[in-house]
């Protein structure tokens, strides 16, 4: 993608799905998001209920860093970019059991909101390696 914008979010007709949803919009062409590496993504999320936008990394033009598989962000985010591809935008629509259930986090958010995300996939880089020095001694001596 050749200087991404921030993309408008279609709801879909009919019910909200009941299982996490993933849709390619666009497929990338670099490294691939997978458990362990660190992604850093720009993001609009938007309720199925009302359509209306909760949250997004646009506006400040910042993009959003997690590492997959790491838990520090809802399951159906972590699970719906794994697979995806740098350079890729990606619809993921999050039921409430992989988003935030029955809690609302914000007042733009009601509680057991099925959610939908576009995701622009901006890098994937391995983890950092930590300083510390590893003892090979069983002793740890």
């Amino acid at each position: 993608m050749s200087e991404a914008t921030k993309p408008g979010v279609e709801v879909p007709e009919g019910d909200a799905p009941t299982d996490l949803t993933v849709r390619d919009l666009v497929v990338g062409d670099g490294p691939e998001a997978q458990p362990g590496r660190v992604v850093q993504l720009h993001y609009v999320g938007v309720t199925f209920a009302s359509g209306r936008e909760f949250d997004s990394s646009w506006e400040q033009n910042r993009p959003f860093k997690f590492a997959v598989g790491g838990g520090r962000v809802i399951k159906g985010l972590d699970r719906g970019v794994r697979g995806m591809k740098v350079g890729g935008r990606r619809e993921i629509i999050v039921p409430p059991r992989l988003g935030y259930g029955k809690q609302s986090p914000s007042a733009l958010l009601p509680a057991g909101s099925t959610l939908i995300f576009v995701v622009d996939l901006l890098t994937v880089v391995a983890p950092t390696t930590s300083t510390r020095t590893v003892s090979t001694d069983p002793s740890g001596s």
